[in-house]
Parts: C-alpha cells; structure tokens; sequence
C-alpha cells in the first residue's frame, strides 16, 4: 500500500505540472473486473492548450486539472459496476466539485468463447452547469475488441442524451483503438476519440470534437493498470493538446 501511495502521487503531480483536459479518456475493452474484484483507478488529465475564457457559463479548460476517481466491482462473470467522482483545479487555483456517475455494465461471459469480445455500458449521472451545459446525461456504450497476436483492436459506437441542457437527440460518440505489443511489459497505440453531434445530422466538422493519442500501456503486475498518452485536437471545438495517465489497482476479495 506504501508503494501504491506513492506511485499514485507521483502521478498526479507529475500529470499536474504537465498537462490534460477532458475527466475519462479511455477506450473501454471488453473484459470485466472479476467477480470478487475491486479496481480503483485514477484518471489525471491536464489540457496544455484549451478554451481560455468562459463560453455560455461554462469555465475554461486551459491549464486546467481534471482528476477522476473510479471505483469498478466486478459481481459476477458478466456483470459489473463502476462509479466516477469528478473534480477539477482550474489555473486560478480554484478547485471544482464537478460531478458522480453510476455505470453498470454487462458481457458475454469469455467461457462461451466468442471470436470477438463484446460487453454494454450504461453510464447515466450529473455535472455541473459551469463544467457541461448538459447537466443529467446518459451514455450507452457497446464495446467491441480483438486480440490477434500482438494485435489488440478496440471499438467504441457510443451514444449520449442530455436530459437536462441545450443538446438535443442521441449524439454519436465514436472512440477507438489500436495497439501493438512492443515486449512483454510495454504496449504502444493509437487512440481516438470523437463527438459528431446528432445521429439524424451531424455537426459541421468545425463544430465536432475529434482527438488522436499516442498512447502507451505498461505491465506492473497482473493487478496493476497504467496508461499515458498525449492528445492532439485535430478540430476548432476540441482542446488542442492534452495529457492523461490511469493509475488501477485490483483489490482481491480476502476469500478469493
């Protein structure tokens, strides 16, 4: 635990003097926490070039420090549930309360051995007005990955509703990734992240929120998670450059 203390500080001071933006940058695989299991992760954000003033109530993202704890449990072989706390340190130094959200998730059970993995998301919560416009929302994410060798692909169609805010209608959300094994301890990937607006029109591409990261997974242990990219906005609406880690740790049922 010392150990995990550690790390866990060193990361969010060290992404704090660097840089990110968004709360949860992460394509899902298909896999499941464990029944039994308990992950705690740290999601630490920093946007080195964002919006600099406040936009219809909402605070800038420029230098701003966007810590995300979730908290996963795994009940069974395709059930389990995670539940986000959302905080932001603005570069004033102000720090913002900003939100919780639930996420249950199912998948089909890896003993039925399907060629491709395959779970369903469902992550419904709130935030607050001077963060997001759209303040109750409800994301549905169908996830879809493949190991193939040292291949790994990940697909992400994930569709939003706000039901309290100004967007309207199901928006597209599309999130992928693709990664390679480069040794036994260290992957390296590509990932994307896009927001299109509506299903029935999409926004004009000025409009659209899409980013690229380079990212690279490292193997601790067969308990532990870490994953660090730096993000690249390629569109006028999305913050121009971003860095992010995720700190996890599974904790194992002591009848396990």
């Amino acid at each position: 635990m010392r150990h995990l203390i550690a790390i866990v500080i060193g990361v969010v001071f060290a992404a704090g003097a660097w840089a990110q933006g968004n709360y949860e940058v992460q394509v899902y695989g298909s896999d499941l926490i464990p029944k039994g299991v308990t992950m705690v992760e740290l999601h630490t954000n920093f946007t080195i070039s964002g919006s600099k003033g406040i936009v219809d109530g909402v605070l800038p993202t420029n230098h701003a420090l966007h810590e995300t704890l979730e908290i996963t449990h795994g009940w069974t072989n395709y059930l389990e549930t995670g539940f986000y706390q959302f905080t932001s340190l603005q570069a004033d130094g102000t720090f913002q309360w900003v939100g919780t959200h639930i996420r249950p998730r199912v998948a089909v059970p890896e003993e039925l051995k399907w060629p491709i993995g395959l779970s369903l998301s469902g992550e419904v919560g709130y935030q607050r007005a001077k963060i997001s416009p759209d303040t109750w929302t409800l994301e549905v994410r169908p996830i879809v990955d493949k190991k193939i060798d040292k291949l790994y692909l990940a697909f992400n169609p994930t569709l939003d509703r706000s039901f309290h805010g100004p967007s309207k209608g199901l928006a597209f959300s599309p999130n992928f990734k693709v990664s390679y094994d480069v040794t036994k301890k260290a992957t390296f990937g590509i990932e994307y992240y896009g927001s299109y607006g509506p299903v029935t029109g999409f926004d004009p591409l000025r409009d659209q929120e899409q980013q690229i990261i380079p990212a690279v997974d490292l193997d601790f242990g067969k308990n532990w998670e870490f994953n660090f990219g730096v993000g690249v906005g390629m569109t006028q609406a999305t913050d121009h450059l971003i860095v992010k880690a995720i700190l996890g740790y599974r904790f194992h049922n002591k009848k396990d």
